[in-house]
C-alpha cells in the first residue's frame, strides 16, 4: 500500500471513531479504541491503532494505561511525548472535574462521588499519598487537598498538623484517605494508629473524623467496617478519664 493510501485509510478510521463517539458516546467502544482515540489527539495524522493495542497488552487495562507515567507510556513503540501528553492531560482534567464536582455537596448524599474521586486520584500511584477532605458542620464538602506524600503513618503525617489545617479551613469534620501502592486494602497497624491519634486530637478540638478510606484494588472504609465507631468510643473513654483525673 502506498504511503498516501495508508494515510488516507488511517485518517478515515480515526474519523469514523470520532463520528461514533459524537453519535453514541463511548457505548460500543473497546478499551483499545478508547486509547487509540486519546493517542490520536496528540498526533492526529498518525495511525495510533497498533500503539493502543500494545499499551493495553503491556499494562493490562484501560485504567492502568491512563494511570501510567509519561515515561512508561513512551516505552511503547509509536507513543511519543505528544501522545503521552494527551493521556496525561485527559487524566488531569478528569481528576479536577471529579474534585470540583464535590464542592458544596453533602457527604451523606455524595459518598459515591467522593469514592469515585478518590479512586481516580489515588489508585495506581507508585507512592503513598494522603488526601484530606474538609467538611462544615452540616457535612457539606468545603475542599480537598493533598496533605502528605511518602510513607503514611503517625510518625510522618503529624496528626497535629492535619488538625491545624482543619482549623484553618474552619472545618467541623474531616475525611482522610490514602492509597496502598501494593493494591492491598487491608488497614495496617500504622493506619489504625494514625486514625486513633487523629480522632483523639480531633475530639479535643471538636473536629470529627468521619472516615479513613484506603484505596488499592478497591476501597476500604473504616466507617463502613465499624472501626470509626470503635475508635470514637475509645477516644470518648480516654477523654472522660482525663477529665475525671483532673
Amino acid at each position: 500500500m502506498k504511503k498516501d493510501d495508508w494515510q488516507k485509510k488511517g485518517a478515515g478510521h480515526r474519523e469514523r471513531l470520532r463520528d461514533r463517539f459524537l453519535q453514541r458516546g463511548l457505548g460500543g467502544f473497546s478499551d483499545a479504541e478508547i486509547i487509540e482515540l486519546l493517542l490520536s489527539f496528540g498526533t492526529p495524522r498518525t495511525d495510533c491503532k497498533e500503539p493502543a493495542k500494545a499499551a493495553l497488552k503491556k499494562f493490562g487495562s484501560l485504567a492502568a494505561v491512563l494511570e501510567e507515567s509519561s515515561a512508561g507510556l513512551q516505552t511503547i513503540k509509536g507513543i511519543g511525548p505528544k501522545n503521552s501528553l494527551a493521556v496525561a492531560f485527559i487524566q488531569s482534567v478528569a481528576r479536577r472535574y471529579l474534585k470540583d464536582r464535590l464542592q458544596g455537596k453533602r457527604y451523606l448524599h455524595s459518598s459515591t462521588d467522593v469514592r469515585e474521586y478518590l479512586l481516580h486520584a489515588l489508585r495506581g500511584l507508585k507512592k503513598e499519598v494522603l488526601t484530606v477532605i474538609y467538611l462544615d458542620s452540616s457535612h457539606a464538602i468545603m475542599g480537598t487537598e493533598t496533605a502528605a506524600e511518602g510513607t503514611i503513618n503517625v510518625n510522618t503525617v503529624y496528626p497535629r498538623e492535619l488538625i491545624k489545617k482543619a482549623l484553618q479551613h474552619n472545618a467541623a469534620a474531616i475525611i482522610i484517605a490514602h492509597n496502598h501502592p501494593s493494591g492491598s486494602i487491608d488497614p495496617s497497624p500504622q493506619d489504625m494508629q494514625l486514625t486513633r491519634t487523629l480522632s483523639l486530637l480531633g475530639s479535643m478540638m471538636q473536629i470529627q473524623v468521619l472516615d479513613h478510606i484506603i484505596i488499592g484494588n478497591g476501597t476500604f472504609s473504616f466507617a463502613d467496617n465499624g472501626l470509626i465507631t470503635e475508635i470514637s468510643s475509645q477516644c470518648r473513654h480516654t477523654m472522660e478519664s482525663l477529665h475525671s483525673n483532673k
